[in-house]
């Protein structure tokens, strides 16, 4: 669902069109519980202007993913450059190996699937002494 919710914002289908980054906080804060900032924050990130000149969407994503847990950070950025072939907005646009969208798609797919692991913790008492020992 909020991997529609991101691409919707991306291509503007039902509200104002955002950058990538913005596209994908906006399409997770309440699933993360973000804060307004966060997201307002994201509106100079779009087009290769996230710090470093990574991906939007890809900065995006990896801020939320290590709000949650620094390991979850690691294996999207892992995750991310198996799919677009580099973490720089130019690089990935002269591969021509992920458009844009699918930037976002990729980068929501990876949160949607933190968000549904973080649910199974949530539920699972045993889950959560089993992390906290890590």
């Amino acid at each position: 669902m909020s991997v529609e919710k991101a691409r919707n914002n991306y291509i503007g289908k039902g509200c104002t069109r955002k950058n990538c980054a913005q596209s994908v906080s906006d399409a997770f804060k309440e699933t993360f519980d973000l804060e307004n900032e966060m997201i307002d924050s994201m509106e100079s990130c779009g087009t290769g202007r996230a710090p470093g000149g990574v991906c939007g969407a890809y900065y995006a994503g990896k801020r939320i993913a290590e709000r949650q847990d620094k390991q979850n950070a690691l294996e999207f950025e892992k995750y991310f450059r198996e799919q677009a072939g580099a973490l720089e907005c130019k690089t990935i646009r002269g591969l021509r190996k992920l458009p844009c969208v699918g930037c976002v798609e990729k980068s929501s797919e990876f949160l949607e699937k933190i968000s549904k692991d973080r649910m199974v913790v949530d539920n699972n008492p045993a889950r959560v002494l089993e992390l906290a020992r890590k």
